[in-house]
């Protein structure tokens, strides 16, 4: 999947031509719960532990609960039986049955675990996730009879980064060390960025590149694939591969296609197919299905149906295909040109809590009972000491986009190509499934689920001590401009904004309906409604804005006490690299350059919220007192045309700010960063756009529904995603 290929600080993509970016484009429903659908993190919402906690709950037992037999109050109950002597449990019905282990995109656990990011996972947990995944493989591969790892791709964050590929050279040698075969392919953060992998490109191919100057080939190469018992071939390329694996006396095949495949590519995997006849393929690729967007249901993808159409809907011996790229789960069952059934699923967790939290999967076949069911959980979650536990850590995921199970009779569906097939000798005790869950769970307690309430009226959020502004933005008739010198009043009392005149300090072609009313919103915000940014363009430029007073007492404001800054938003769906890049929430005017000790980008304003070339937010500041460089924490990739509630706290002791997306504190964050450098009392605040080298510029194109600023840092319970304290 995609997140920022650069190591940044400062802003230094901006004076470069435009980005490329890898990111992938996934609409999701604006009023579903995020941490169900935009972080992906499905959790049980009641637990039940035992039958007494059953009877508990149905209101039976107790000295408070309903008599439990049909005797009138008065009358006594008969002394109970003796207690039976409990029958011993009864041995599981023996199967045929294995399972393959899928590891989704391991990028953030590759950046993440190295010294130049200060190798957070170690540091804060004592252990990683990328290694903590293949280590359970090992260790579980005999008792869950696993003959196969499959990686969906993204091994790495920044292709370029060596650090990057020895965290996971050393992490994919613990399978190989341990004698169990696996699958990998180039995902996009995998190969070098010489052509154009925008959103909507589906150009760039394998053809494209350059095999001995690539990263993965040096470091998964063939020789380094042929090792493995169950290799059979790589294409040309060297980027494309596939294994044959043996479980329950049946063969498989796992052909796995990396990042762009070129039409020499495809040719090649039909001539691999061809060369196998009677084996059942599992078709793996990094990106083919997509999430629709409810967050759950299934997507299908331009490349996704170009792989369809040349490949797969008339390769009957395709019963699977396994994708990541796109952020969540979902799950398609389609028909191929033989009247059966194809199961496309894609699974991808980078950005939930710790970039996946070790998140991945386990595909039981049952070959005695038809069917393939299919586990999501993290190995890693468990390792954590106690103390850094909370309520995102879900070891097992139980929503129905991670916990199902899919009929399939593989006799009848392997027919056509393969008329032997059977089930195979019935050695394993019991579902392989079941007794993963149970292992994981054996010696965890899950931290309890945080389950948010939405506003019951407009007044139903926290109100705290030392708000600067709370600017909330509706009010309007939807789908009307907000005109030029409307006011949006701050809740605080003393900094309200108005939008400015149009075609101020250089933009070109604004019009009074760039900004519109709406009633759209976050589920989780009190405000009944939002302004939408339209037709902005930074290559016009053309954009609209808002701005406080010339004379706001908050312009002179310089936080050094600590801060919590607040914002509702929402990217729209139209968003472009080359459009949109780099575009505002919210900055302050003024050129950085002109702060006495600032010796980074000058034509920098001094605060920059804002959504990079590949939708990452961006919390970029000089501090105060100016230092030399400015400070920077960056979110992984956003999701466009889906609101998230972004909360930025400054520690008032130490100075680290952490950025939190839905909750979620992020990856990249900060430490010792004091204050908002300004450069006057009346450099304004601009909430829709900013400035560059003092020309108006970069403005947001979407949703904005509430910013605030508060002098204090701020718990979760006082955020605007909080209800109102009785």
């Amino acid at each position: 999947m995609s997140v920022s290929d650069d190591s940044r600080g400062a802003r230094t993509p901006r004076l470069l031509a435009p980005a490329a970016s890898n990111a992938s484009e996934q609409n999701n429903d604006n009023n579903t719960p995020p941490r169900r659908q935009v972080l992906k993190l499905g959790a049980s919402l009641l637990t039940v532990g035992s039958s007494g906690a059953l009877l508990a709950a149905c209101g039976g037992g107790g000295s408070d609960g309903p008599a439990l037999g049909p005797f009138p109050a008065s009358t006594p109950a008969p002394a109970p039986a003796p207690a039976a002597t409990p029958a011993p449990p009864a041995a599981a019905a023996k199967i045929s049955s294995f399972s393959i282990a899928v590891m989704p995109d391991t990028q953030f656990y590759a950046r993440y675990a190295t010294a130049a990011e200060s190798d957070q996972y170690n540091k804060r947990f004592g252990s990683a996730p990328f290694a903590a995944q293949t280590k359970w493989i090992a260790d579980n591969a005999k008792g869950l009879n696993i003959p196969f790892t499959i990686h969906l791709g993204d091994v790495v964050d920044q292709v370029g980064k060596p650090d990057q590929w020895k965290v996971a050279d050393a992490a994919m040698k613990i399978l190989e060390d341990a004698k169990l075969p696996y699958s990998v392919l180039a995902g996009n953060h995998d190969v070098l960025r010489d052509v154009d992998y925008s959103v909507d490109s589906v150009g760039g191919t394998d053809k494209d590149r350059t095999p001995a100057n690539e990263p993965y080939i040096q470091w998964f190469g063939t020789e380094r694939a042929k090792k493995q018992a169950t290799f059979g071939e790589r294409d040309t390329s060297g980027f494309h591969e596939y294994h044959v694996f043996e479980a329950q006396g049946q063969k498989f095949m796992v052909l796995s296609l990396s990042w762009r495949i070129s039409d020499a590519g495809i040719a090649w995997a039909r001539q691999v197919i061809r060369k196998n006849p009677t084996l059942p393929v599992i078709l793996v690729n990094h990106q083919l299905l997509n999430i629709a967007p409810d967050g759950t249901s299934p997507l299908e993808t331009d490349y996704g149906k170009m792989l369809w159409e040349k490949l797969i809907r008339d390769n009957d011996q395709i019963f699977m295909t396994l994708n990541g790229h796109h952020h969540g789960a979902a799950h398609l069952t389609k028909i191929n040109d033989f009247g059966r059934k194809v199961e496309e699923m894609v699974v991808d967790y980078q950005m939930a809590y710790q970039g996946g939290n070790g998140l991945m999967r386990l595909y039981e076949f049952d070959l005695t009972n038809k069917k393939i069911k299919v586990l999501s959980f993290s190995p890693w979650v468990p390792q954590k000491p106690a103390a850094t536990l909370n309520s995102f850590d879900q070891a097992v995921l139980t929503t129905a986009n991670e916990a199902f199970t899919i009929d399939m009779d593989f006799a009848q569906r392997f027919s056509g190509f393969n008329k032997s097939f059977g089930a195979g000798s019935a050695t394993i005790e019991g579902s392989l499934v079941d007794k993963a869950r149970a292992m994981i769970l054996a010696n965890y307690k899950e931290p309890a689920t945080l389950v948010q309430r939405p506003a019951t009226n407009s007044d139903d959020y926290p109100k705290v001590a030392n708000t600067l502004a709370h600017w909330r933005f509706f009010g309007g008739t939807a789908n009307q401009p907000v005109l030029p010198g409307t006011v949006i009043a701050d809740v605080a009392g003393s900094n309200p904004l108005h939008r400015d005149a149009l075609n101020q300090g250089g933009v070109v072609g604004a019009t009074d309906g760039d900004i519109v009313w709406t009633d759209d919103r976050h589920y989780l915000s009190a405000a009944p409604g939002s302004v939408r940014f339209l037709n902005t363009n930074k290559n016009t430029p053309r954009l609209s804005y808002f701005l406080t007073d010339a004379a706001a007492p908050i312009n002179a404001q310089t936080l050094e006490n600590g801060y919590t800054i607040e914002a509702f938003i929402k990217i729209d769906k139209s968003w472009t690299i080359a459009n949109n890049e780099w575009m505002n929430i919210m900055t302050r005017d003024g050129r950085s350059g002109d702060l006495p000790g600032y010796a980074g980008d000058g034509d920098a304003p001094p605060m920059l919220f804002a959504i990079s070339n590949l939708r990452e937010v961006q919390w970029e500041v000089v501090p105060s007192p100016a230092g030399p460089n400015a400070k920077t924490n960056w979110s992984g990739e956003v999701i466009a045309d889906r609101w998230i509630h972004i909360a930025v706290v400054n520690d008032p002791a130490s100075h680290d700010t952490t950025m939190y997306v839905e909750g979620a504190p992020v990856l990249r964050n900060v430490t010792a960063a004091k204050g908002l450098a300004t450069l006057s009392a009346t450099s304004q605040w601009v909430v829709g756009g900013g400035s560059w080298n003092l020309k108006r510029g970069d403005g947001f194109f979407g949703n904005i529904g509430e910013v605030r600023v508060v002098a204090a840092a701020l718990t979760p319970a006082q955020w605007l995603t909080a209800r109102k304290p009785a």
